[in-house]
C-alpha cells in the first residue's frame, strides 16, 4: 500500500507516520515543510518526504504525480489553532478550505480514496445550549451523531466559527465529488486527540495561544495560574493519540467498510469539564515533578473574549456517538483519561522541566514517572 499524507509533520501526522512505517507493506509520500516532530523518521527508506508547502509555486506537477501513485490520500494539513480563528480568519478559511480544493480535485480526477481529517467543531454548539437543557436530560439534544446531528454555528461576526465553517464546507465539497464523480472518500472527525508532540508550549516552542492542554502545561511549567475560559464549564472528550491512530489503521485495512462514511473518533468515557481537566493536570504534574505543592496550583477564570479576542463563542459540549466506528471498523478506544494525561505530561516535563523558569517549589527533580514518555 502506498499512502500520501499531507500535513505529515504535525502532531497527528507524526504518530500516524510512525505506525505506518512499522508495517513492511506500506510506503509513504509525505508533504510538510515542518519537520521537527518527524526528525527521527526522515531517513526511513520507505518515506519519501516533500519538505515543501503543498501549493507553493512549482509543486503542482509533483503533487499530481504523488496523488496518481497513491492507494489512499490522507489530508491532515490545516490551521487548527483556536487563537487564530478570531485573529487570522482569512488564513484559517484558506488553509482549511480554499487550499484544500485542489487536493480533492486531484483525488477525484484520478479516482483516489481521500481520507479527509475534519473536526468535531463542525457540529458547533449543542441543541441543548439553545433549548436551555442545562442538565442534558435528552441525548438527542447533545449527543453527536455523524449522519443526523445538525451543524449549529454562531452568527457571522463570531469569528470563532471560521475554522468549523471552513472544515464543514470542505466536508461538503468532498462529498459532492463523491456524489458527482464517484470519488471514494472517508471523513474523520477527531475529538481532542492528546499525546506527546501535540501543539506547541508557549514560552518554550513559540508564542501565542495553542489548545487547552498546551496552555495549561505552559502555565504549570512557568509557574503561572491556569486560566479557565468562562470558568472552565465547557465539556470535552479527550482521546489518546494511540487510540486515534488505531482508528486510522483499521480504516486503511477495511476500505470496503469505511469508504463513503463519516466517523466520530473520540472516547466518550473520557469526557471532562475544562475545570476538572485543569485540576487533574495539576495533580498529575505534581506527581511528575515530585512536588505536591502543584496540587494546589492557582487557577483563575478569564472571559473568553479577553483570552481569545473579540468574536469568541464557545461550544458547550462535544460528546460523540461512536457506534459507526465500532460497528464498521471494529474500533474501541481503551486508554483512560488519566493515562493519556500522565503520558503527555511526562513527555513535556522530561523535555522542559530542566529549563522551566518557574520552579520555586519544594523540589526541582522530576520523579521517575517522567520516564514513561
Amino acid at each position: 500500500m502506498h499512502i500520501l499524507i499531507t500535513g505529515c509533520g504535525g502532531f497527528i501526522g507524526s504518530h500516524l507516520l510512525e505506525r505506518l512505517l512499522q508495517r513492511a507493506d506500506v510506503t509513504v509520500s509525505g508533504w510538510d515543510h515542518q519537520q521537527t516532530k518527524i526528525e527521527h523518521l526522515l531517513a526511513h527508506e520507505r518515506l519519501n518526504l516533500r519538505g515543501a508547502d503543498l501549493y507553493a509555486c512549482g509543486n503542482e506537477a509533483r503533487l499530481r504525480e504523488d496523488v496518481a501513485a497513491a492507494d489512499a490520500v490522507i489530508n491532515l494539513a490545516a490551521i487548527c489553532n483556536p487563537s487564530q480563528y478570531n485573529t487570522r480568519p482569512l488564513g484559517v478559511i484558506r488553509s482549511n478550505f480554499t487550499d484544500m480544493l485542489r487536493l480533492a480535485d486531484l483525488c477525484a480526477e484520478h479516482g483516489k480514496w481521500l481520507i479527509h481529517v475534519s473536526t468535531s467543531e463542525v457540529y458547533g454548539r449543542t441543541l441543548a445550549s439553545y433549548t436551555g437543557d442545562a442538565a442534558y436530560e435528552d441525548p438527542a439534544l447533545y449527543e453527536l451523531r455523524e449522519d443526523s446531528t445538525p451543524f449549529t454555528l454562531g452568527p457571522v461576526q463570531n469569528q470563532r466559527w471560521t475554522y468549523a465553517c471552513a472544515k464543514q464546507l470542505m466536508e461538503r465539497y468532498v462529498y459532492a465529488h463523491h456524489y458527482e464523480h464517484g470519488m471514494p472518500f472517508s471523513i474523520i472527525r477527531p475529538l481532542n486527540f492528546f499525546g506527546p508532540r501535540m501543539d506547541f508550549i508557549p514560552g518554550f516552542e513559540g508564542e501565542g495561544i495553542p489548545r487547552v492542554l498546551a496552555c495549561f502545561l505552559s502555565a504549570l511549567l512557568r509557574n503561572e495560574p491556569l486560566q479557565l475560559v468562562d470558568g472552565g464549564h465547557a465539556r470535552r472528550v479527550i482521546t489518546g493519540i494511540d487510540d486515534a491512530v488505531d482508528a486510522f489503521m483499521l480504516l486503511l485495512d477495511r476500505p470496503e467498510a469505511g469508504q463513503g462514511q463519516v466517523f466520530n473518533i473520540g472516547n466518550p468515557a473520557n469526557e471532562t469539564t475544562i475545570r476538572d481537566l485543569a485540576d487533574t493536570m495539576r495533580r498529575l504534574f505534581a506527581e511528575a515533578v515530585g512536588d505536591p505543592a502543584y496540587r494546589d496550583h492557582p487557577m483563575r477564570t478569564v472571559p473568553g473574549e479577553t483570552f481569545y479576542g473579540p468574536g469568541y463563542e464557545d461550544s458547550d459540549r462535544r460528546l460523540p456517538n461512536i457506534d459507526k466506528a465500532r460497528d464498521l471498523l471494529g474500533w474501541e478506544p481503551v486508554v483512560p483519561l488519566e493515562s493519556v494525561l500522565r503520558e503527555t505530561i511526562a513527555y513535556y516535563v522530561e523535555k522542559y522541566w530542566h529549563v522551566a523558569p518557574g520552579k520555586p517549589r519544594t523540589s526541582t527533580t522530576p520523579s521517575s514517572a517522567t520516564g514513561t514518555a
